[in-house]
């Protein structure tokens, strides 16, 4: 190969983000993601990982000492969790209602543990009673559940209810909180949660790359009285943590400018404050759900379960939901996407996440959705729609 590849420069279309994710930048946090590296193990580094500690056990609304980040998605720090937590011949029970559930149990299996399930239709959140059924028939050590299902737009009620149950059975709860932690509340000490784990591109709003998660002691006892290798060298969390406890020793290199964006991003979670925050969240993504409903299309999601940061609206009869996507990015930079698995098809998933959680965002979508739709032949009312949405960003002082 003789010639140098002619490629010219970065210019990214304009694009409001409004899928399930990743969700709009402040420009702070692209600044801070700008800003000059240092070395890893610099001390400027440490304090930088030091002070992302911190917010993080802010954010996650816990005291545990082992609060890090891992260098990599929300994927990444689920193999993390089911990887340290299980050893083979193990069992773990995890949920069948979302496409994450099913990954919480591919990751489980190739640690070497017997997966099994508790089940719920898709879309629907699950049954504490079958919970409690699952734990007395297969007695997991392990239980993973989801807070919100970024497939189904499912929020998990009754938290310490399931929480509850598996401690009865001496069993260690993961929690999934991707497009949840930072956008709803979430009480990581407070419903006795042993791992956490969420990722930094949704409600976080941070640029993909790093995935924050928490270990009780609790957890870590059984992580470290573990009697075979953890199965990954580099999630192998005892040693991750001689690079983020005290002692600060090598294990890979930390992706700088992603910390630094990370710190900038839960800097203004702080600076709102979290409570106000999750209020915030629940304003917008209230108001996108006055409109589409408004609109003729009401939310594909039960009231008591629904997760504000992510909204699965039904696609109308007659409409091809991709077209639709593809008008809503080609003509208005706006992107949100189709469903997943059984949901393909039938829903769309709408954001409202971190920084695309903001009225004149959320304002833009409803206005455009229902004039692709209207144009596409649904039976839809876009200004009814577009009334809704601005009489409830109005009424809730959003």
């Amino acid at each position: 190969m003789d010639d140098a590849p002619d490629v010219g420069e970065l210019v990214p279309p304009d694009r409001t983000l409004m899928g399930p994710g990743p969700s709009d930048v402040h420009p702070r946090v692209l600044r801070a993601m700008a800003t000059p590296l240092v070395g890893y193990l610099d001390d400027y580094y440490v304090d930088v990982m030091d002070d992302v500690q911190e917010l993080l056990r802010y954010v996650f609304r816990t005291d545990n000492e082992h609060t890090l980040v891992i260098s990599g998605t929300g994927s990444a720090a689920m193999e993390t969790s089911f990887t340290n937590l299980l050893e083979p011949g193990e069992t773990v029970l995890v949920p069948s209602n979302g496409y994450f559930g099913d990954r919480m149990g591919q990751v489980a299996a190739r640690a070497g543990a017997e997966v099994v399930t508790v089940d719920a239709p898709w879309g629907e959140p699950l049954d504490p009673a079958d919970v409690e059924r699952a734990f007395d028939e297969h007695q997991p050590t392990v239980f993973g559940f989801v807070y919100g299902e970024t497939s189904t737009g499912v929020r998990q009620p009754d938290v310490p209810e399931l929480t509850g149950i598996a401690h009865d059975h001496d069993a260690y709860v993961v929690a999934d909180t991707v497009p949840a932690l930072g956008g709803v509340e979430f009480q990581t000490d407070e419903w006795d949660l042993d791992v956490v784990y969420t990722g930094s591109q949704k409600c976080l709003s941070a640029p993909p790359g790093v995935a924050p998660i928490t270990f009780n002691e609790r957890a870590m006892e059984k992580v470290r009285s573990r009697d075979s290798e953890v199965r990954s060298w580099y999630l192998d969390l005892e040693d991750i943590w001689e690079y983020w406890g005290e002692e600060r020793n090598y294990h890979h290199t930390g992706p700088t400018s992603n910390t630094y964006a990370l710190r900038e991003a839960l800097r203004l979670i702080a600076e709102e404050g979290i409570e106000e925050t999750w209020a915030r969240h629940r304003r917008v993504g209230g108001a996108l759900k006055a409109g589409v409903e408004a609109m003729g299309l009401p939310l594909a999601v039960e009231e008591d379960h629904w997760l504000p940061t992510l909204n699965p609206v039904p696609v109308p009869d007659g409409v091809d939901d991709g077209r639709v996507t593809e008008r809503l990015m080609d003509e208005h930079g706006i992107e949100i996407v189709g469903g997943l698995g059984p949901l393909g098809g039938e829903i769309f998933r709408v954001g409202c996440m971190g920084h695309s959680a903001r009225p004149a965002k959320v304002a833009g979508l409803i206005d455009a959705f229902g004039a692709v739709l209207a144009d596409e032949g649904a039976d839809v009312d876009p200004e009814a729609g577009a009334a809704a949405t601005s009489r409830a960003l109005r009424d809730g002082g959003a």
